[in-house]
């Protein structure tokens, strides 16, 4: 008889409806499966907010001097004071907020402008195709570091400067591979309906092709992003990124490359080094996560 409750019980039990599933809501099931993407996902998040609210609600300012010199942490200073007096803690989240807003932005400029020309480039072919696919062979042949490196020492290094450096860096790896997910979705039915009903080009581009890249946009971008985080650190570490006295990670790590201060002060070096590795390491599991979770042939 408890045998027979109990399977009645499963029975009644319903399961989940995974044949009428929309596509983001499968994508979503998949991605919650991925226990290191829903981690980095959430240290994202409170860094973020840590990011917000932490030199809102600190009562010392990022830049200013406390004249409180080389203080190691303390209840009044959780991470210490530097050089010039500052609080280690508040600068931190201060330079946290900046590398993000440099990742977030200089990924938005290269991905829109990607995107536009991929599509452009792979559904108009031709000698479109060839001059667009010719620039970004150019951009492409040059060494990475190298041209983000003299396009900050011809430009007046700043905040802005290399948002729009890193912006119009990082573009041409996202147009290839929009345009080679055009090249296949160009013959397809839906598209040549389209065409044949007399929809217009901007229509076909942007309501009937665009959607149907989407996926592979999402993932790309999250390298970019992380890559970018990376670019701003490094391009601040040696000189040429944010200028003090405004934070950034990167101009954080310039100011701890003293032998004394790796010694004797870590609370000036591991902070920040920590932040980055923790924004990539997350954000590079997210990029994970969302490549296995939006793979059709995945039958997770």
């Amino acid at each position: 008889m408890m045998k027979n409750i109990l399977g009645k019980g499963l029975r009644d039990i319903p399961a989940p409806d995974v044949a009428n599933e929309k596509y983001w809501e499968t994508v979503w099931r998949r991605f919650k499966k991925h226990k290191l993407a829903m981690i980095g996902i959430v240290t994202v998040a409170v860094i973020l907010l840590l990011a917000l609210l932490v030199p809102m609600l600190s009562p010392y300012d990022p830049n200013k001097s406390l004249n409180v010199f080389n203080e190691a942490p303390s209840l009044l200073h959780p991470l210490g004071t530097d050089q010039v007096g500052r609080d280690v803690m508040t600068r931190l989240f201060s330079a946290v907020r900046i590398s993000l807003l440099v990742g977030l932005m200089a990924t938005g400029i290269s991905t829109v402008i990607g995107v536009l020309l991929g599509l452009v480039s792979g559904f108009f072919g031709g000698w479109v195709d060839m001059l667009i696919m010719r620039i970004t062979d150019i951009i492409m042949s040059f060494p990475y570091i190298l041209l983000v490196l003299v396009a900050a020492a011809v430009f007046e290094p700043g905040l802005w400067n290399i948002i729009l450096i890193l912006g119009f860096v990082d573009w041409p790896g996202i147009a290839r591979l929009v345009r080679g997910s055009v090249l296949s979705l160009r013959e397809t039915n839906f598209v040549k309906a389209s065409e044949v009903a007399g929809m217009s080009k901007a229509h076909i581009l942007f309501k009937e092709i665009l959607p149907n890249t989407v996926a592979p946009i999402l993932i790309y971008t999250t390298s970019v992003l992380a890559l970018s985080i990376l670019d701003e650190a490094a391009l601040s570490f040696i000189g040429m990124g944010v200028q003090a006295p405004t934070a950034s990670l990167g101009n954080m790590l310039n100011n701890a490359q003293n032998l004394t201060i790796l010694t004797s002060r870590p609370w000036l070096w591991i902070p920040p080094g920590v932040m980055i590795i923790l924004l990539v390491v997350a954000i590079n599991f997210v990029g994970d996560a969302l490549r296995d979770a939006m793979d059709p042939t995945s039958g997770k």
